[in-house]
């Protein structure tokens, strides 16, 4: 089968602007999610423009090639060397680093460079702590992140050769596998889908946390991840997490829970969203939820159940509040719970999801949460219902389909 490039416009229309600004280009998020191939279609982008090849550096730190390059030093002794044995042609000078957290230091070398004036520098990081607060100040106004997520479901059904009227056809195949660029190549195929998706998972494992972290016990830590990944949407605790384990009679503490969760946050694998106290308008300190970067990770590593569609709708939900630039919280409001307080400059939008309201007890559950907040912010119910009646005393309520087409 013939390996067709897809070109995710979306992102593409983020980093166009940048293109041969002095500003570092930062894509991040999870491994396979296709922070490498948006690269490669940049680099291509700029032959295609006629850059000559010898200005366009590629250093891919998941390829034993570069595996000399392993701190800030050697990236400049290598481009040094690039120089000397083919010297660049006069003009800009393209840069682009595949796993950019692999070298040590690598934030000296790039600044350096960006000060020469002659280097437009694109990079990948599958680790959220690449941009920390201290390298955030030494690279403060040098540098834009591109947060790079799964696929979208308009781009699930893309890379499927699938029509955008087919969305709701193809959902429960979405739910089932997520959405890892890859995929498409297994054509629905199952096994081989929860295969690639779990040797993923073992590599993000072994080589992001448990070499990077020196576990030494590998099983705990998968049997935490696991009840993580079966607990998605659900408001926990360490603690809770930590008392699970000893009732199963392993023994582990609060603060290992916490460091481990912390550790699969670090790799885009999970990410932790607090609760907010809208009344009070702070962030609460106890009983966060917890989200997949991709849903498929939950699916290959327990296998799929109805009894977790939900769940999953939720988080593909917050995914897409997330792929749109919202900074998202969990809403506490009394003792009701709002799924979702999304933020941006654009102002508040409120956001409740149901996998279906099927009764007038759940209707007034999941209306009720919102009709309580007392200020004028827009406020969504999202399900699952082939017809919504547009709204609920003046509560929006449209289709999760529509909204995660983009009609929302």
């Amino acid at each position: 089968m013939k390996n067709i490039i897809y070109k995710r416009n979306f992102y593409q229309r983020q980093i166009t602007p940048w293109i041969d600004k002095s500003v570092i280009k930062v894509l991040t998020g999870m491994r396979r999610v296709g922070k490498s191939c948006l690269l490669r279609q940049v680099m291509d982008e700029r032959e295609a423009a006629g850059i000559p090849k010898g200005n366009l550096i590629w250093i891919d730190k998941e390829s034993v090639d570069f595996d000399f390059i392993e701190t800030y030093k050697h990236l400049i002794e290598h481009l040094e060397g690039l120089r000397i044995s083919s010297p660049f042609v006069e003009g800009m000078k393209y840069l682009f680093i595949d796993e950019v957290q692999e070298i040590t230091g690598w934030e000296r070398a790039v600044t350096s460079l960006l000060k020469d004036g002659d280097w437009d520098i694109y990079l990948t990081g599958s680790n959220a702590h690449m941009l920390s607060s201290e390298l955030a100040t030494l690279l403060s106004g040098r540098y834009v992140e591109i947060a790079v997520y799964p696929l979208s479901l308009p781009e699930f059904l893309r890379f499927n050769g699938l029509e955008k009227d087919r969305a709701r056809e193809i959902l429960p195949l979405y739910l089932r596998h997520g959405g890892f660029p890859a995929l498409h190549q297994f054509q629905g195929n199952e096994t081989t889908v929860y295969q690639y998706i779990n040797s993923l998972y073992d590599t993000i494992v072994l080589k992001d946390i448990v070499s990077r972290h020196e576990l030494r016990n590998v099983p705990l830590f998968q049997q935490i991840s696991r009840f993580v990944f079966d607990n998605i949407g659900n408001p926990f605790s360490a603690k809770r997490v930590a008392d699970y384990l000893k009732s199963q009679r392993l023994k582990v503490t609060v603060d290992t829970v916490q460091n481990y969760l912390g550790y699969l946050t670090e790799t885009f694998a999970l990410y932790q969203v607090r609760r907010y106290d809208i009344k009070g308008r702070r962030h609460l300190e106890i009983y966060d939820k917890y989200y997949l970067g991709d849903i498929g990770l939950r699916n290959a590593q327990l296998g799929y159940r109805n009894d977790a569609i939900s769940g999953l709708l939720e988080n593909l939900v917050f995914l897409e509040l997330r792929r749109r630039g919202h900074r998202v919280d969990i809403g506490k409001i009394g003792d009701a719970e709002v799924d979702f307080v999304a933020s941006s400059e654009n102002g508040v939008h409120y956001w409740q999801v149901c996998y279906l309201l099927a009764s007038e007890e759940t209707l007034d559950r999941e209306f009720g949460a919102l009709a309580r907040i007392p200020d004028n912010h827009p406020k969504t119910v999202l399900s699952l219902d082939p017809v919504s009646p547009g709204n609920r005393n003046g509560i929006s309520w449209m289709s999760i389909i529509d909204f995660l087409m983009g009609n929302g």
